[in-house]
């Protein structure tokens, strides 16, 4: 007499399968592409002027080929003498003519914030009207223009951290955004060093095949 085969309960196998899933979902990672985040400026008000003539002492642009050649200001120049470029770009020290026009401002900062402000807080200077356009050809390496994307950042960055050690005795990066007077501080100084930074979209710009 042939015996009969007993029967497997499936019954908990789906409960199991679906711990398994969940287990997998919970504990595996994937990997995002990150991008170049930039604020883009908001569009234009109907009565807004956009055609406006811009000064051509008051732009420098940063071009990168496809061979990842960088120009500045129709002249190569190599990556590590970009910052240095950049700081002087937007602080003109010598008043060149052939660099931005320096216009006389007055920032607002906390009262009593620094012994070398006015007791209201006021700062009276000269700020930059200077803008970078950054632009690269389409096959642009990915690593050349984030690398040059950071030395200009690393530029305005700096100059922010010398006035602040300068007149705040701290860093920039070290201002507590949760305290309401470092955080009134930080916009005044984003304010003197402004991250004028234009990126254009890729275009073909030569270089070699």
């Amino acid at each position: 007499m042939a015996r009969s085969t007993p029967e497997v309960n499936g019954g908990s196998l789906a409960d199991i399968a679906f711990l398994l899933l969940i287990f997998f979902l919970v504990t595996t990672t994937m990997d995002t592409d990150t991008g170049i985040t930039r604020l883009l400026p908001p569009e234009p008000e109907e009565d807004q002027i956009t055609d406006v003539k811009v000064n051509k002492r008051n732009v420098l642009v940063v071009l990168l080929n496809r061979s990842d050649l960088l120009m500045v200001g129709g002249e190569v120049m190599d990556r590590l003498a970009l910052k240095d470029k950049t700081m002087e770009f937007f602080t003109n020290p010598l008043n060149k003519d052939n660099l931005p026009v320096m216009e006389e401002t007055e920032i607002q900062f906390p009262p009593g914030s620094s012994s070398l402000l006015t007791p209201d807080g006021m700062w009276r200077g000269k700020v930059s009207k200077g803008v970078i356009s950054l632009q690269n050809d389409r096959t642009t390496t990915y690593g050349a223009y984030l690398q040059v994307q950071n030395e200009l950042v690393a530029a305005v960055n700096t100059l922010r951290n010398d006035f602040c050690r300068l007149y705040f005795d701290k860093e920039y990066d070290e201002l507590n955004t949760a305290n309401p007077i470092e955080e009134e501080i930080q916009a005044g100084i984003r304010k003197r060093y402004k991250m004028n930074i234009s990126e254009s979209d890729p275009k073909t710009i030569g270089g070699r095949n």
